[in-house]
């Protein structure tokens, strides 16, 4: 499949690229991605884990990149995100399901 470490870093490098040319706009991305954090409501791994099903139903392979990485440093076991990806298989049926082996395979690898 991908080398998702590979990828996750190239990504990066071309959306440092982008804040440049548009700051206000990765402010705004990074505010709605701290949001969570300031509630505290649900811990890490679980806004990784659900993270990762909206991105499989999004089909974002740089999302699944993060967050598959951030879920991994969390703690999410692999079973969790099992049962995730379950949740957007059925909420994205056949879709979801291509994702979903593209995000186990980046949970792997990360």
């Amino acid at each position: 499949m991908n080398d998702w470490n590979e990828y996750r870093e190239q990504l990066t490098l071309r959306l440092r690229e982008f804040s440049k040319l548009a700051p206000e706009t990765m402010k705004g991305i990074a505010s709605l991605g701290q949001a969570g954090e300031k509630t505290n409501h649900l811990d890490a791994k679980t806004r990784e884990l659900i993270s990762l099903a909206v991105a499989v139903t999004t089909r974002c392979d740089g999302c699944i990149a993060f967050h598959a990485s951030e879920a991994k440093k969390a703690g999410a076991a692999v079973e969790e995100l099992s049962e995730a990806l379950g949740v957007a298989i059925n909420l994205n049926a056949g879709a979801a399901l291509v994702y979903s082996a593209r995000t186990l395979d980046a949970f792997s690898k990360a």
